[in-house]
């Protein structure tokens, strides 16, 4: 009886994977995605199988590139570019600057120019390597009072080749030119994790402790959100990478929300949750970065 039942198990878990460690709702896709409770990064397979994973300490952000490979990291103190085997085959570690209490790495980018955006805490800037992995240029970051740990978390680059910089320990999210200097402000009270620029010219963020998702207008004002309590069922906790992905849906990660909430969702203009995943046996309660994945 007992063999029977194991090989129904196998089955279920073969032939239906929400029956498995991968619950996805809504169609299947291939997403990467990193926890550092359960300490692992993985790039998933629409199945629910992994196709590769590495070990991580700690992570804030990850990216794929158009070659398959994808920029990662396995503790603040580097940038991995990693192949489509899970290799790592580059890495980037910074040095501390002068007068610096020390220097950790949350967030960095690959440019459609070519190059490398690497957001240095600590050292309090915005650095730019070439794409023969040299210092091209650099910004300065406007910090009041620097910690290598909350004076960034993501950055990214906007369509007029400005950077919005989530400023944690601020509770603000800047927008610079490369010349340093700060053109918007967002004062958001929150510990802030994440904020792109649209289409539209709206902001999309991820408020961190703000337990929710808003887009603002470049006035500064409203025009969406998700509320920590708006979808039925599911409770928002701590909001790290968000995403307006082409169907005009937005990806949300849904960090330290406890193990009766997705750890990624997705939700249309709505706000009904179209997609999701939970994972608390590969994956736990510290699962910041989530990103889907092309291949």
């Amino acid at each position: 009886m007992k063999a029977i039942f194991l090989s129904l198990a196998m089955f279920l878990i073969a032939s239906f994977p929400q029956f498995g460690l991968s619950q996805q709702t809504g169609e299947p896709r291939n997403f990467f995605a990193a926890d550092y409770e359960k300490k692992i990064a993985a790039l998933v397979n629409a199945d629910g199988s992994v196709r590769w994973s590495l070990p991580i300490q700690a992570i804030h952000d990850a990216q794929e590139l158009e070659n398959g490979h994808w920029l990662l990291q396995t503790s603040f103190g580097e940038v991995n570019e990693v192949d489509a085997q899970g290799k790592i085959v580059w890495t980037y570690k910074p040095n501390k600057l002068d007068g610096a209490k020390g220097v950790e790495i949350h967030a960095f980018q690959k440019l459609a120019s070519g190059e490398l955006m690497i957001a240095e805490s600590g050292n309090k800037r915005i650095l730019f390597l070439d794409q023969q992995k040299r210092i091209a240029s650099q910004f300065p970051l406007t910090v009041k009072e620097s910690d290598p740990h909350r004076d960034t978390r993501l950055v990214r680059q906007t369509p007029q080749d400005t950077f919005l910089v989530c400023h944690e320990a601020e509770l603000t999210i800047r927008e610079y030119k490369r010349d340093g200097s700060v053109i918007w402000e967002y004062p958001i009270g929150t510990k802030v994790y994440s904020a792109t620029r649209l289409e539209n010219g709206n902001t999309l963020i991820g408020t961190g402790s703000g337990n929710k998702v808003v887009e603002v207008s470049p006035d500064k004002k409203v025009v969406w959100e998700v509320n920590k309590n708006d979808l039925p069922g599911v409770e928002l906790a701590w909001i790290t990478m968000v995403e307006r992905l082409p169907s005009g849906n937005t990806w949300i990660v849904n960090c330290h929300a406890g193990a009766k909430n997705p750890q990624i969702i997705e939700v249309n203009a709505k706000k009904e949750i179209v997609w999701s995943f939970k994972d608390f046996e590969r994956f736990g309660n510290s699962l910041p970065v989530a990103v889907p994945a092309s291949k």
